[in-house]
């Protein structure tokens, strides 16, 4: 008995060092809180947390509820058969062109200058290696054959839009600065960037980098990376250069400040926006597609190009869903409309009809 005792006890120590091994990285990848100091200034900083203009509603369902929803149809969240890649080019310096990598990584390129949003290149978007949501697809590209980056832009710091294995990739690879909304420095300081190499942006403000001007503006979303939340600020962008203007949403809900960022930046030749990971548990900070047509119709945009979906499982809805209901919407609404595979490089001013590839491996 005294022998079974021992070796089970040697079983679980040899599982508790296990995890705690494969834990050692989470508490660094979880980043650091910002100094009151730097963001207390901010018109969004109040009682120790930076706050919507609009108020947002983050979990409204109870959890059993959840829990129920999570259980169900959880086979039609993926694809069936895998996601098809193209191999992105760059040839062309003149112009407007935009790649959408996946999920919320894209890279806007304006006459040659270029930016990069979100980037986000690891197996999981978590703080951990071995668990959170897995990606559907491999990046289109490794990162070592991204063109020449002008700047590397962050939305807010969540996992699947601000990853830390990416980030230390970048910082090692790209000269480029990282721009970033107002505390989310704090983060790149604990993980070793050069401040220098760090710009943060309050809304409102603006930053020139290479031949672009970037503008943090106003979104409707939250902050965090740990138990404590929005000590850092998130932002939609606006990116303008050589007489072209691109605004990408980040996370957001639908608020009627984007009708207040087209008529202070707009028209926008295109707009990245947000369309995938809605549900009726966090109705204000992110979009549906219809509220994406919306909101590419407020800011004044041209072409409209889908984010947020189709890389991780992170709602209840198909996998399919978010694409389906934004073709119908912008047909319904005479929005143009471009929905790239991951990597596929759109021409702005002469985009691809859309084909409806997705549905085919849905």
């Amino acid at each position: 008995m005294a022998k079974k005792s021992t070796w089970a006890l040697g079983i679980l120590g040899a599982a508790a060092a296990a995890l705690a091994w494969a834990a050692r990285d989470v508490p660094r990848a979880m980043g650091a809180s910002p100094e009151e100091r730097r963001v207390a200034p901010s018109p969004q900083w109040r009682d120790g947390k930076f706050h919507n203009r609009v108020p947002a509603r983050t979990l409204t369902q109870p959890a059993g509820s959840m829990l129920g929803s999570f259980l169900r149809d959880r086979e039609r969240r993926k694809p069936r058969l895998p996601i098809p890649l193209a191999a992105p080019s760059h040839a062309t310096t003149q112009g407007l062109h935009l790649t959408w990598y996946g999920h919320s990584s894209a890279l806007v390129e304006i006459d040659g200058d270029r930016v990069l949003f979100d980037p986000v290149w690891s197996e999981r978007c978590s703080p951990s290696h071995l668990v959170g949501p897995r990606r559907l697809h491999e990046p289109p590209v490794e990162i070592y054959e991204l063109p020449t980056l002008a700047a590397i832009v962050i939305s807010h710091d969540h996992y699947d839009h601000l990853d830390l294995p990416t980030i230390q990739e970048l910082a090692r690879t790209s000269t480029a600065p990282f721009v970033v909304p107002l505390g989310v420095g704090a983060h790149f300081a604990t993980w070793g960037v050069p401040p220098e190499r760090v710009i943060e942006l309050d809304w409102d403000e603006s930053i020139t980098v290479a031949g672009l001007t970037l503008t943090a503006t106003e979104a409707r979303h939250f902050s965090g990376r740990g138990l404590t939340r929005d000590e850092t600020l998130w932002a939609s962008w606006v990116v303008a250069g050589h007489g072209r203007k691109v605004f990408y949403t980040g996370d957001s809900g639908y608020f009627d400040g984007y009708a207040e960022i087209g008529a202070a930046h707009g028209p926008f030749d295109a707009t990245l926006m947000q369309i995938g990971a809605y549900g009726d548990g966090w109705p204000d900070i992110h979009m549906t597609p219809e509220d994406a047509v919306r909101a590419h119709q407020a800011v004044r945009g041209g072409l409209l190009i889908p984010l947020h979906w189709g890389t991780f499982v992170l709602a209840f809805h198909d996998w399919s869903e978010p694409a389906d209901r934004l073709w119908s919407e912008a047909k319904a609404e005479g929005v143009t409309l471009a929905v790239p595979r991951p990597g596929e490089r759109v021409d702005v001013d002469t985009p691809p009809a859309v084909d409806g590839w997705w549905q085919a491996i849905a």
